[in-house]
């Protein structure tokens, strides 16, 4: 409800906290506070760029810059019954490449067939170990390695709060329109 043409994304961010905390869970006949991940946050969308540059709290405080017609947003809210506050843990599976990279010498041969095959399927959009054993590649881990620690593929490892909490995320992407706000992922299902 608050996000529009000239709201603030701080704004934004306090409302969906203030909504996301005043929740309480109950899991297993036990009750958990929900809490919004404070290191979380949705994000504007380019063409073909998920992440464009703006990116949108869950919590209070944050950027003053102003939501403008004509873009699109991710509005992405994170709870969690842990500590509210997410790190890296485990085995990555999924990937991007990176929007911005420019052209990057690269050595391995593996590697340069394992770039031509994301460039072919999924340019800069997301895709995970299981798109790439589909279309059958194998034997790519070093390769995807390779691109990473170059920087042209960014991994994406699972978030994870405290051992034993639960973390949830809903999404909705919206285009502010000159005369409303269209929320263009609602679905049949909504």
């Amino acid at each position: 409800q608050e996000a529009g043409i000239d709201a603030r994304l701080c704004d934004v961010g306090a409302a969906i906290q203030e909504v996301m905390e005043s929740y309480e869970v109950e899991i297993n006949g036990k009750v958990f506070q929900v809490k919004s991940v404070r290191n979380l946050n949705g994000h504007s969308i380019g063409p073909y760029q998920i992440h464009a540059g703006k990116s949108v709290p869950i919590v209070k405080g944050g950027e003053q810059t102003k939501m403008e017609e004509g873009e699109f947003y991710a509005i992405e809210t994170f709870g969690s019954t842990g500590k509210g506050f997410v790190r890296e843990d485990l085995e990555c599976s999924h990937y991007m490449k990176n929007f911005d990279v420019g052209h990057v010498p690269l050595r391995v041969a593996k590697a340069k067939q394992l770039l031509g095959t994301i460039n072919n399927n999924f340019g800069t959009l997301a895709f995970c170990r299981r798109y790439l054993d589909r279309i059958g590649e194998t034997k790519y881990l070093m390769a995807l390695k390779n691109l990473c620690d170059v920087g042209i593929v960014q991994p994406y490892p699972p978030l994870c709060d405290v051992r034993g909490s639960y973390v949830s995320q809903f999404e909705h992407t919206i285009l502010l329109r000159p005369t409303c706000k269209e929320v263009i992922s609602r679905g049949d299902d909504y």
